[in-house]
């Protein structure tokens, strides 16, 4: 099922993330906040560990690159 060390890095990306979270609130991401309020913070990381794994798979198979996320229009 995958190889481990790409696992546990997802898994380790996402508890730094989860552990800053706690501490400064979710920054701008309504889905973490979401998943903090109503699970365990171990589970949240796995949950964000997927979603992440999800992504890059994505990327991989239409050959694009990372496009960080879209802020409101100047306009």
């Amino acid at each position: 099922m995958g190889q481990r060390d790409i696992r546990r890095l997802l898994i380790t990306g996402a508890m730094a993330v989860i552990r800053w979270a706690l501490r400064h609130g979710a920054p701008k991401n309504p889905w973490l906040a979401r998943m903090l309020e109503r699970t365990p913070p171990m589970l949240a990381a796995l949950a964000l560990a997927k979603k992440m794994a999800h992504g890059i798979w994505a990327m991989l198979m239409r050959g694009e690159d990372y496009r960080g996320p879209e802020i409101g229009s100047a306009a």
